[in-house]
């Protein structure tokens, strides 16, 4: 009895000693434009070996986001690549004509059927997954958590072995979908969506829908630029 008296005492003073388990840093919430590309700019300038992405470059398309921050995104996005030595990004099969006609991004590159969700993994350190697993811009959790940061790199590399290489693939055809051609003249017109819907007898989701297929095929997110790429492309 004294013996396991004796032990019990000996299990908690060695457990004092000890003191409590660490916890893990957990993961922080950004949210609002400022600070967002602030994190995003953070990321960048932190990359030193591999960066790994889930990148859908459509996802904002159609969307009301300002050209500057996808203008920053995107630098933030090749500083990140020219600094880290190893580059795997992975993007959905439906936005290859998107990649093909955008500026390259170093590293390599593969397409998946779909990919779960966007992502920036820096160094296998810390990990940037949006808010709404879309979009960045509407805020992102930075990732921390060593276990929560292999389990995304396992992750990664799961659909990595299971995609196809970038390299080689023929994009759609260059000509203007036919269905596609009312809706670039209706934003070469400077229409609104709700006219440009109602002169071409369609809905306004519809329209929407279009004109993000409109910026795909042309390979940009600005409606801004979409005149000139078409113009460049001889479809105007």
């Amino acid at each position: 009895m004294t013996e396991t008296a004796g032990s019990v005492m000996l299990a908690r003073s060695a457990m004092g000693r000890a003191g409590p388990e660490p916890q893990r840093p957990p993961g922080r919430p950004v949210r609002g434009t400022r600070r967002v590309s602030a994190a995003l700019a953070g990321l960048a300038a932190s990359a030193r070996h591999e960066l790994l992405t889930f990148d859908d470059p459509t996802a904002s398309v159609s969307r009301a986001i300002p050209e500057p921050f996808l203008e920053l995104a995107g630098a933030c996005m090749r500083a990140a690549a020219e600094r880290a030595g190893e580059v795997r990004r992975i993007v959905p099969r439906h936005a290859v004509p998107h990649v093909a006609g955008a500026v390259r991004v170093p590293g390599r590159a593969r397409v998946a059927d779909s990919i779960p969700f966007k992502m920036i993994l820096v160094d296998r350190t810390v990990a940037a997954v949006p808010l709404d697993l879309e979009l960045h811009y509407n805020g992102l959790l930075l990732i921390r958590d060593p276990v929560v940061v292999q389990a995304l790199v396992r992750a990664h590399h799961t659909a990595w072995d299971t995609s196809q290489e970038l390299v080689g693939l023929t994009p759609p055809s260059p000509d203007l979908p036919p269905q596609l051609r009312p809706v670039l003249e209706a934003l070469l017109a400077g229409l609104t969506d709700e006219t440009a819907a109602t002169r071409l007898g369609i809905s306004p989701r519809t329209y929407s829908r279009r004109v993000g297929e409109l910026m795909s095929a042309l390979g940009t997110t600005s409606r801004f630029r979409a005149g000139a790429e078409a113009a460049r492309r001889g479809w105007v």
